[in-house]
C-alpha cells in the first residue's frame, strides 16, 4: 500500500490532500526530526545532506506535505528567513514556534551563524561477512 500525505490509503482518503509521499520525502522528514529544539536548517542544507544538493525546492515541496510530529518550523530559507507562502498565518505560527524554542527572529530572519544545526552526514558502514569471522 502506498503512503499518502496525512495517512495511508488513496488520494481523497482521510487526508484529503492526495499527495503521494515518496522515499525522498520520508528522508526529508527523518532529517528534520533530527534538528534539535532551538536550531534550524535550510532547505538547501537538507537537500545536500540527503545527497541531492540542487533539490532545495523538492525539500520545500516535501515540507508543505509533512505529517504531524515533524518540527517543520525548524526549516528556513538560505538567508535564514521564513519563506513566503500563501497562508500568512503559517508564517506567523512558524515565527512563534521558533521563538518559543529560544530562536531569535529579527525582521523575519534568523541568524544562521548562531542557530544553524550542522548535522554530520550519515556514515555508511559496510559489513563483510568474511571479516566478521576473524
Amino acid at each position: 500500500m502506498e503512503l499518502w500525505a496525512g495517512g495511508v490509503g488513496r488520494p481523497g482518503g482521510p487526508a484529503g490532500r492526495g499527495v503521494m509521499v515518496n522515499q525522498f520525502h520520508r528522508a526529508v522528514f527523518r532529517m528534520v526530526r533530527t534538528i534539535p529544539r532551538g536550531r534550524v536548517m535550510t532547505y538547501g542544507q537538507i537537500a545536500a545532506l540527503l545527497g541531492a544538493p540542487r533539490a532545495a525546492r523538492a525539500v520545500g515541496y516535501a515540507m508543505r506535505h509533512c505529517p504531524p510530529g515533524v518540527p517543520w518550523q525548524r526549516v528556513v530559507n538560505a538567508q535564514g528567513g521564513i519563506s513566503l507562502r500563501a497562508n500568512v498565518d503559517s508564517m506567523l505560527t512558524q515565527r512563534i514556534l521558533l521563538e518559543q524554542e529560544g530562536v531569535t527572529v529579527r525582521r523575519g530572519r534568523i541568524a544562521l551563524d548562531r542557530y544553524r544545526w550542522r548535522s554530520a552526514p550519515a556514515r555508511r558502514t559496510i559489513r563483510l561477512g568474511a571479516l566478521d569471522r576473524l
